[in-house]
């Protein structure tokens, strides 16, 4: 496998590799002992599944005080995935990274605690994958608004669709900082 670094530190692009010939392909979505040897000891307790249309945004959302990493793909159609470092006192807070996750291009992104996660649908439907390392806690359960001007993600999309919980989110600036993970 390959993994790629990004711009934020500890968020990961992961290209596995895969073996295809005439009738499929067969690639390894996650391995222990290579991850490791790559730097990331993980651990999953919690895989969840989505599906959406085209058009439809999930995020940002995040866990606090019950953070969790992730590690995200897509097995049908093509998202724009984006992870935000919102660590209070990190010297990239508020910035963000983005790649293209397809069931074509096999890519993996590893976002970890501490950083906010959303993903655009850019194709009809897209089925996502999320493995993580804490389980999902409801009492912990935040978010930011997907258009927050100080972050200035540069989303695919003007006018998606979204839940009336991300609608809701508030943006960064206006989250308590108690709410907030700490660097490092």
């Amino acid at each position: 496998m390959k993994v790629i670094n990004t711009r934020l530190d500890g968020c990961l692009l992961i290209e596995p590799k895969v073996h295809g010939d005439a009738r499929g392909f067969f690639y390894e979505s996650f391995h222990a002992g290579r991850f490791a040897e790559a730097g990331l000891d993980l651990a999953f307790v919690q895989t969840n599944v989505s599906r959406s249309d085209q058009g439809v945004l999930r995020g940002l959302h995040y866990q606090w005080p019950n953070p969790q990493g992730k590690l995200v793909s897509v097995l049908e159609g093509e998202v724009y995935d984006v992870a935000v470092d919102i660590r209070k006192g990190s010297p990239t807070f508020g910035q963000w990274v983005a790649a293209v996750l397809s069931a074509e291009n096999k890519r993996h992104f590893w976002i970890p605690e501490g950083f906010a996660h959303g993903f655009a649908v850019l194709s009809g439907p897209a089925t996502f994958v999320y493995q993580c390392t804490a389980l999902y806690d409801p009492a912990c359960d935040s978010g930011i608004c997907w258009n927050d001007a100080a972050l200035a993600i540069d989303w695919p999309l003007a006018r998606p669709e979204l839940s009336d919980k991300d609608q809701r989110a508030p943006f960064l600036a206006h989250v308590a900082d108690e709410r907030l993970p700490k660097f490092p």
